[in-house]
Formats: C-alpha cells, sequence, structure tokens
C-alpha cells in the first residue's frame, strides 16, 4: 500500500547533514553538485562543514533542509523500489519539498523558490526585533488565550502538549513569564533568528507573492496536505496561494497528520528529514501511527541494499 512521505521544517538542520548521503551516493551527490549550480555557491560545503551560524541562517538552512530532503527521497525511492507514494506533507519549508516531490514543480525550480522564500524570511527577521517559545502541556484554547492576551501570534500547532507562539520579543519574554504561572507544563524561548509565522513576517509574504506570480506551478501527482488549513488541493493557483499565506499563518501540523492518516489506501508514514523529529512528534499524536525516519546512507544500509 502506498505510504505517505513527511519532510523536515526549519530547525531540524545540523552541521554535517547529508554528508554520507553524497559521499555514497551518485543520485545524492549530482544533486548537490546541482544546488550548488543554482545557488551559485558552495552550498554543500556549508551543509557538510558548516559553520553552525551560516547554516542556520534562514536563507541557507532552508535550501540545506530541502536539498537533504530530495536526497534521502531519491535514495529511499532506490531502496524500496516497490514503494509507492499515496500522499506527501512538509512542516513549515517543508511543504515546498512535498510539492516538489508531488511535481508541482521540479528540482531546480523548487530550489530557486525555497531559496527566495528563505532570503526574503532572512530580510525580514533582520528588519523586525522578534522571538518565539514554545509552549508545553495545556490545550489548543488556553495557548490561544495566552497569544491573544499579549497580542502574538500561534505559529505552530505541532502535536499534542507542544505549541509554538511568535511575535515581538518583548511580548514574547512577557508572555513566557506569565505563561509559567498558568498551568502549562513549560514555557520556553527558542533560539531562532526571528518570528516566523506571524505577522512580523508579512513584507516577506508580500515580496514572497510576487515572486511567485511569474512562476508556473502543475497539478500534484497526489494529495498534498497545506498547513495553513490541513486540506489537499489539486489547483495550482490554490496551492500557490496558501504557500504565500504560510508564511504568516499557523502551521496546523497536527491537523495535517491526521488528515494525511485518515487517507484510506494510505500505510504509514516516510519520514524524509532529520534526527526522527516528525516521528516524534507523530507518536505524541498517536502513538499507533506508524512512522520508518531516514536521514543518513547508514540508515538505508540498515534497511536494504542501496547501490550508488
Amino acid at each position: 500500500m502506498p505510504k505517505a512521505l513527511i519532510f523536515s521544517g526549519q530547525g531540524a538542520q545540523k552541521v554535517g547533514m547529508g554528508r554520507s548521503l553524497y559521499e555514497s551516493s551518485s543520485k545524492a551527490k549530482a544533486l548537490y553538485n546541482k544546488a550548488n549550480e543554482v545557488l551559485g555557491y558552495d552550498f554543500s560545503r556549508v551543509c557538510f562543514e558548516g559553520p553552525e551560524e551560516e547554516l542556520t541562517k534562514t536563507n541557507v538552512c532552508q535550501a540545506a533542509l530541502y536539498v537533504h530532503g530530495i536526497a534521502v527521497l531519491a535514495l529511499w525511492k532506490e531502496t524500496f523500489p516497490s514503494e509507492t507514494v499515496g500522499a506527501a506533507l512538509g512542516l513549515s519549508l517543508g511543504e515546498l519539498t512535498a510539492l516538489a516531490l508531488a511535481e508541482v514543480y521540479d528540482f531546480e525550480v523548487g530550489l530557486q523558490i525555497v531559496a527566495e522564500r528563505g532570503r526574503l524570511m532572512q530580510i525580514a527577521c533582520e528588519e523586525s526585533d522578534g522571538g518565539m517559545a514554545s509552549v508545553l502541556g495545556g490545550t489548543r484554547e488556553q495557548v490561544f488565550d495566552l497569544a491573544a492576551e499579549f497580542d502574538v501570534d500561534v505559529a505552530n500547532l505541532n502535536c499534542p502538549g507542544q505549541i509554538v507562539i511568535s511575535g515581538p520579543s518583548d511580548r514574547i519574554n512577557e508572555a513566557v513569564e506569565v505563561g509559567k504561572g498558568r498551568g502549562f507544563k513549560r514555557v520556553l524561548p527558542l533560539t531562532v533568528g526571528g518570528a516566523y509565522h506571524s505577522r512580523l513576517m508579512e513584507p516577506a509574504r508580500a515580496a514572497f507573492e510576487d515572486y511567485l506570480s511569474d512562476i508556473s506551478f502543475f497539478s500534484p501527482e497526489f494529495p498534498v496536505f497545506s498547513n495553513v488549513d490541513a486540506q489537499a488541493s489539486d489547483d495550482p493557483d490554490t496551492i500557490k496561494g496558501n504557500l504565500v499565506k504560510q508564511v504568516v499563518s499557523s502551521v496546523l501540523w497536527e491537523d495535517c497528520m491526521w488528515a494525511a492518516n485518515a487517507v484510506a489506501e494510505i500505510d504509514g508514514f516516510i519520514e524524509c528529514g532529520m534526527a526522527g523529529v516528525l516521528k516524534g512528534m507523530a507518536k505524541r499524536i498517536d502513538r499507533d501511527m506508524s512512522v520508518d525516519s531516514f536521514e543518513t546512507f547508514e540508515d538505508f544500509q540498515e534497511s536494504g541494499d542501496v547501490s550508488s
């Protein structure tokens, strides 16, 4: 039966990502070499060697996660040639990787889109003083009430008991202090470059909309669930519009996972990403969700024969 493939979002990156794939697979090596050419700098070296402060820049890490996800996907297809894909979804940036898998655009066009999205978001971060915080425990309603009280946004609804708020740094810091006494397990400020998925990203959203206006999207080969509404559309204009909205909207990851899990023909999830982050979230959504995670070449060696 077909699988649903899931792809990592920003924050999952780490120095060394993709190196084992590049060194052991001709397909992965070709993807990284093409990325170097498209982006116009030694992108693979930053992924493999850092420094960390360079890799964590929004305009770099988003491309790094996109290329890594596509490289892992190439190895998955090679290792399990009889497996098929019935749906795809990705956390924030990962949604763009999922759309490339579904052939809404090709690898190179997708990489250019990702690079521009990251560049615009990096500029928005630099021109604002934003922050984010993770709220652990409590209900959605309680977190939305906390966000409303301090006039910040709910950025990510990742899984039960893990929601992220985003907005101006001073308001986020106040929400963190007050939230500690509101019955949540923990309220933790996050080390991030800005207030992603909040109103502070509006300049990036507007510029990204202009950028995408001249790029052709195609109908997906299978359902891809949008972060903004947890729905799958086959209309290219709707898909493009949702990608634009996503820059400033809440990421409904838990809802997306439930929606994909409900597709009748889907038989489990395959995580093409980093360190099993999404697998961990899935188990908090529903312990019965089946998720296999792949990050390195060694992960594939443990699962089946891989040719270079």
